[in-house]
């Protein structure tokens, strides 16, 4: 079960292989971390100029901080409000 969302990467990780992760993260794309399960995805810098992906930050920041332990910026949004987002940004 899933599906694909162009422009946007879902990759699991684990705590042995973050450093690994962060360095395969292609030129104009950003690394994640989204939802409780803190699953990692690889988005285009582009979302960053987007004024919906720019309010989702926003809230992110406001109630949680970005932070994250292994790099990457961490969004603590549910991960299907995540993924609303980013496909509307792809169409």
């Amino acid at each position: 079960m899933g599906f694909r969302i162009p422009g946007i990467r879902r990759v699991s990780f684990s705590a042995n292989h973050v450093s690994a992760k962060a360095v395969d993260v292609p030129k104009g794309y950003l690394a994640v971390y989204v939802g409780e399960k803190m699953k990692r995805f690889v988005i285009p810098l582009s979302y960053l100029n987007q004024p919906k992906f720019q309010d989702l930050l926003s809230q992110a920041e406001d109630e949680f901080g970005y932070d994250h332990p292994k790099g990457g910026l961490t969004i603590r949004c549910r991960e299907d409000v995540f993924l609303n987002i980013t496909s509307s940004l792809n169409g």
